[in-house]
C-alpha cells in the first residue's frame, strides 16, 4: 500500500500529465531550471506536511469548517516557506514572484488534502503528500529543462552547449528563443501529457 502510494503519483497519476492539475506554474516559472527546482522543492515539502498535520487533526475538525482550517494550515506552511526564501534565496523568491503565495490555492494540495489526508492516517498521508509534490516537481524540472537548455544553452545558468558549435565561431548550432516564450511551456506540456496518457492507455491494455 504504502509503495503504491509513493509511486503511484510519480507514474501513473502525476499532478500535471494525468490529472491537469498545477498546470499555470508549470507554465509560469519554467524559463529556467533554478527556479522551478525551487518551486518543485517547495510545493513538496507544503503538499507533505499539511497533508501530515490535517491527518492528524482530521477526527477533530468540524466537517462545516473543513476548507477553512485546511487553507490555515496550508497558508501558514506558504508564508514559512515565502518568508524562508526571502531571507536566503531573494534572488529566485523575486524570480517567483506571487507564484509562491499561490500555492495556498494549488488545486495538488488542496485535492490530496480532502481525497487522502482527511481519510488517512498520518505516515500514509505524509508520503502520499510528498509523492504529489514530487510528481508535480519532476514535470517542472523536465520542462525547465528543455526551456533553458534550447533557449539559452545553459542549465542552472552554466553554460552547456559548447561554444565552437554556435554560428557565430562556425558551427551548426543557435539557441531557439522561441523555447522561452510561455507558449513553448504548454507545448512541452502537453508533450508530456500525450506520453504520459499513451503510457498509461498501453498499460490497461496490456493487463
Amino acid at each position: 500500500m504504502k509503495k503504491r502510494t509513493f509511486l503511484d503519483p510519480l507514474f501513473k497519476t502525476s499532478p500535471i500529465p494525468v490529472l491537469a492539475l498545477g498546470i499555470c506554474s508549470a507554465l509560469a516559472v519554467t524559463v529556467k531550471l533554478e527556479p522551478a527546482l525551487v518551486m518543485a522543492l517547495a510545493v513538496t515539502l507544503v503538499t507533505g506536511f499539511s497533508e501530515l498535520i490535517l491527518s492528524l487533526l482530521r477526527h477533530t475538525i468540524p466537517n462545516r469548517i473543513r476548507i477553512i482550517v485546511q487553507l490555515m494550515v496550508v497558508a501558514t506552511l506558504v508564508i514559512l516557506v515565502d518568508q524562508v526564501l526571502k531571507a536566503y534565496a531573494w534572488e529566485i523568491s523575486k524570480q517567483l514572484s506571487v507564484f509562491v503565495g499561490l500555492i495556498i490555492t494549488n488545486c495538488i494540495i488542496m485535492g490530496r488534502i480532502e481525497a487522502f489526508a482527511l481519510k488517512n492516517k498520518p505516515l500514509p498521508s505524509f508520503i502520499d503528500g510528498i509523492a504529489n509534490g514530487l510528481g508535480y516537481g519532476m514535470v517542472l524540472v523536465v520542462v525547465a529543462v528543455v526551456r533553458e537548455l534550447l533557449g539559452e544553452g545553459t542549465l542552472l545558468g552554466y553554460s552547456v552547449v559548447p561554444e565552437k558549435w554556435y554560428v557565430a565561431a562556425g558551427g551548426f548550432y543557435e539557441n531557439n528563443g522561441f523555447f522561452i516564450l510561455p507558449p513553448m511551456a504548454l507545448i512541452v506540456v502537453g508533450l508530456m501529457v500525450w506520453i504520459y496518457n499513451a503510457k498509461n492507455a498501453k498499460s490497461v491494455w496490456n493487463n
